[in-house]
Formats: C-alpha cells, sequence, structure tokens
C-alpha cells in the first residue's frame, strides 16, 4: 500500500525523536529523514541532521531502532541533496564521500534507500555534465548495491535564481535525461526520488513518467506548485524560475493529484509518498510549519488512507 509521510527537513529544530514523536501523534507512517553532516546550512532546507550517520555506534543505531518501532513510524530514507559534480572540487568530493557515509549508515539501520541529487555545473552544458556523471557516479551506485541500498535521485533542477544561473545545479531534470543515465547506469537500484512538482513549473506532464518509470521509482515526494501565469507571460521562460513560481503545499497548487495517484496505483506502486514542504506561506512561525504538514496531509487522505500499523 502506499505510505503517507514528512521529509523532515522542514522540522530543522527538532530532534530524531522530536520528529518521530510528532509524525506517531499525527498519525503518519513513515518519515524520510536528513542526513546532512554537522555544520552550517548553505541553502534553505539544507544543513539538517536528525540522524548523524558520522556517529552511529551499535548503541546509536539499536535506540534508532527501537525508537521507530515504539511509535510504530518507519524512516522511508535517509536524505541528503548536495552537489557532487560542483565545480569546486572540494566541495564534490566532501559531496561523494558523504553521500558513501549516509548509504552506509542506511545498510546499519536496516533502512533500504537513500535519496540525492545527481548534482551539475551549472556553466557546463548537458553532455559535459554527462560526462561528469558517468565519471564520479558509478562507485557511489556500486558501492549501494553491494550494501542493498537503493538510490533514489531527486528530479528537481536545483535552479530558483542567479545563484545557480545558468543551468541549475541537479542534472537529472527530464526524462530525456533520466534515459541517458539509465543508459549509463543501468543497475536496478539506480531510480527515482519522484517529484511531480518540478515537472509542472517546466511545462511537463507530470504523470506520464510514473508510467515510463515504474520500475525507477523509489521514493516519492509530495511537492506542489502554482504557476503564475501571467508573470511567465512577462518574463517567458529563461526568466529564473522563481519569477514566476511557487512551490505550495499539496492541494494549493497545479499538480493534477488525482491523476498521479491514479497513475501509481495503476503501475503498482506500493511504498512511500513524502510530503515535502517548501512553501514559504508557512514559514513564519513552529505553528505555520504545523499546520503546513497537517494541510496536507489532510488533503492527501482523499488518496491515501490511514491505516493503523
Amino acid at each position: 500500500m502506499l505510505e503517507l509521510g514528512f521529509v523532515s527537513a522542514i522540522l530543522a529544530e527538532k530532534s530524531f525523536e522530536e520528529v518521530i514523536d510528532f509524525a506517531a501523534n499525527e498519525k503518519f507512517s513513515c518519515v524520510e529523514i536528513m542526513c546532512w553532516p554537522k555544520g552550517k546550512a548553505e541553502r534553505r532546507y539544507a544543513g539538517v541532521t536528525h540522524i548523524d550517520v558520522a556517529n552511529l555506534d551499535d548503541k546509536t543505531v539499536a535506540h534508532i531502532k527501537d525508537y521507530q518501532n515504539k511509535k510504530k513510524v518507519y524512516v522511508s530514507g535517509l536524505g541528503f541533496y548536495p552537489n557532487p559534480m560542483d565545480p569546486d572540487e572540494k566541495v564534490a568530493d566532501n559531496a561523494l564521500s558523504h553521500i558513501m557515509s549516509v548509504i552506509d549508515g542506511a545498510e546499519k539501520l536496516g533502512i533500504p534507500v537513500v535519496n540525492t541529487f545527481i548534482g551539475r555545473n551549472p556553466a557546463l552544458n548537458i553532455a559535459d555534465n554527462l560526462s561528469l556523471f558517468e565519471e564520479r557516479f558509478p562507485k557511489i551506485i556500486k558501492h549501494a548495491s553491494t550494501k542493498g541500498i537503493k538510490i533514489g535521485i531527486e528530479n528537481c533542477p536545483m535552479f530558483f535564481t542567479d545563484d545557480e544561473w545558468p543551468g541549475g545545479k541537479n542534472l537529472a531534470i527530464s526524462p530525456a535525461i533520466w534515459d541517458k543515465m539509465f543508459t549509463i547506469i543501468p543497475d536496478a537500484n539506480f531510480g527515482l526520488n519522484y517529484d511531480p512538482s518540478h515537472l509542472v513549473w517546466m511545462q511537463m506532464d507530470p504523470v506520464q513518467p510514473i508510467y515510463d518509470y515504474k520500475e525507477r521509482l523509489h521514493h516519492i515526494h509530495l511537492k506542489d506548485v502554482k504557476v503564475y501565469q501571467e508573470k511567465l507571460n512577462r518574463v517567458g521562460i529563461l526568466a529564473n524560475p522563481l519569477e514566476y513560481h511557487s512551490p505550495k503545499i499539496p492541494g494549493l497548487g497545479d499538480v493534477p493529484w488525482g491523476r498521479f495517484f491514479a497513475a501509481l496505483t495503476d503501475v503498482g506502486y506500493r511504498g512511500p509518498c513524502c510530503i515535502e514542504v517548501e512553501d514559504k506561506a508557512y514559514e513564519k512561525s513552529e505553528a505555520d510549519v504545523n499546520m503546513a504538514i497537517l494541510t496536507a496531509r489532510n488533503y492527501l487522505r482523499q488518496y491515501i488512507p490511514f491505516r493503523e500499523a
């Protein structure tokens, strides 16, 4: 069955236990837990460390497993979303190294999925970035395969403002590129952490990929997006994307959720669907953040009813 959860990044100030407590109290089945290395975040929703994979001794592993079981909430995946193809080689190498550590942590914890980005050098074209991908990513997928871990690549372009101009910071943005990625690395454990909202603002069908990549759906993100047509009419598609769209919680944007969930059930997807809150309208206070998660939950319950664990 489909399992409703949320991404822990929005609860950045809470501990692992507090995140799981919130999920249990609000009748969520699962949580995607953020595993950034300890340190200062460089962007919104980054730098959140609800599990520190660098310090996973046997006692900590046992506690994390026991706490999930006690609260009847499971960790759907470990999340870390850096740029492993950053033009700064030190940044890229650190990202790759920590992805490996997250994979090791997932194995210790018995968590089957690690979610991340491919990354991208924004100044290079797609062909050159694919060459970088072929150099850097096979070792990650092979390492994950030996540990029995699936890798879910989120399809966010990571292009919002001048900071990511001109190409964004994540290569895995479209079916055409996914095909090239999966040709280079055909391993079955290499797949998608699919978020339909990104295709909507790029003027693409967010539902067809569910059918086309049903064997590659390792995890699902539930985020909505509002495209402001009047703004797009003024600035055009070559403008920085946040000039004409805004991330929203599910139900408040343009994602066709009925068709989306029909497709998931058509292809027999059985697994986590995690709400990702990046809606600035719900960020002024802790109460706003909680309201965002619960409003999205209430909307999505028409598609994923609550079931007792």
